[in-house]
């Protein structure tokens, strides 16, 4: 579980070193996630013209990885002072968001890996299957299932702390391995299963099919070459993704007598809202052309803004040789008069 630390009085560990860590990571990801989710916001909501299934997907991405972004803040001043200083009930609500986030992210990838799978393996047939409503009751299921998830673990578990009166309190830490085998054992075996097992090897079946079609040369139509090339990066960046951020994390956690392994997965894992915009970026024509028209206009800007100045600049000059003309045809009819 997140951040979940064993006490074990037989054979004590010292893991404090995970404390700097988590700190210094959390951190960096809740800069970088903020940046990438904050563009990636104003990319779907202000500048994407074109929407499909896979850009559906993605928008369910961006709101549960912005989500997450927003509870870092959290943690990390946990992180900093050791201890729980705020309301239990937030421990539970940045828990429950860690889930909703990792699980979502792996969902919605596999929504996402399925839908290319359709498309490139039945292109046809899969044509009544791969519409916006058929999507957004794909998020709407997985929205159900990471949400009842994440609820059911934030009821399971509360803060801890030690006997002691002024003791510490932790959020979802120093729990004894009774109460983990007890209480969480199911709980953590349905996430696994629902959230990880099941996902992965959809992924894996779904990546193996598009490549087999992609090696059959009569799938492949006119400007097959460059269609074939961006497929192949598509799928190259969303395995290598999801095994950096996920596979870890999850083996350590089915695993988790693992205790010193276990903070380093942990960091890796919440790396994934940073990574997830790379597949938004990648996945996506529609996007890259976004993102191109608005790199266009902005650097198109400055010049327009100069070209307007020396526009501006002409006008002053024919201005002022109008009212030089004026004032001369003045003097002429004044001379002729005379």
């Amino acid at each position: 579980m997140a951040n979940v630390r064993f006490s074990n009085h037989s054979c004590p560990k010292s893991d404090m070193f995970k404390y700097p860590l988590y700190s210094a990571v959390f951190s960096l990801v809740f800069v970088v996630g903020l940046l990438f989710n904050t563009a990636a916001v104003y990319i779907f909501a202000c500048t994407l013209k074109i929407r499909n299934e896979t850009t559906t997907y993605m928008m369910n991405l961006v709101v549960s990885d912005s989500l997450f972004v927003l509870s870092l803040p959290f943690r990390i001043v946990y992180f900093v002072k050791q201890e729980w200083i705020f309301h239990k009930v937030f421990c539970k609500i940045s828990v429950a968001l860690f889930y909703t986030n990792m699980y979502g992210s792996i969902l919605f990838l596999s929504c996402i890996s399925i839908d290319r799978f359709l498309a490139i393996v039945y292109p046809f047939r899969s044509q009544t299957i791969r519409t916006k409503r058929n999507a957004k009751l794909a998020c709407l299921a997985v929205w159900t299932i990471i949400i009842s998830g994440g609820i059911i673990v934030a009821v399971q578990l509360d803060t801890t702390g030690d006997q002691n009166k002024n003791a510490s309190i932790y959020c979802f830490e120093n729990y004894s391995k009774t109460q983990w085998r007890s209480d969480l054992s199911r709980v953590v075996m349905f996430i696994e299963t629902v959230g990880f097992l099941i996902p992965l090897l959809l992924n894996v079946f779904c990546s193996i099919m598009v490549l087999r079609t992609l090696r059959n040369h009569q799938t492949i139509g006119q400007g097959g070459n460059l269609n074939k090339t961006k497929i192949l990066r598509m799928i190259i960046v969303h395995i290598v993704i999801f095994c950096f951020c996920f596979i870890p994390y999850n083996v350590n956690l089915i695993f988790y007598a693992m205790v010193r392994i276990y903070p380093i997965a942990l960091c890796i894992a919440v790396t994934n809202c940073c990574f997830d915009p790379v597949i938004y970026y990648f996945t996506s024509d529609a996007i890259q052309s976004s993102v191109r028209r608005k790199s266009t206009r902005w650097q198109n800007g400055p010049r327009l803004f100069d070209r307007l100045h020396i526009h501006n600049g002409d006008l002053h000059t024919v201005e002022s040789h109008h009212r030089v003309h004026i004032q001369f045809c003045s003097c002429l009819r004044y001379v002729l008069q005379d």
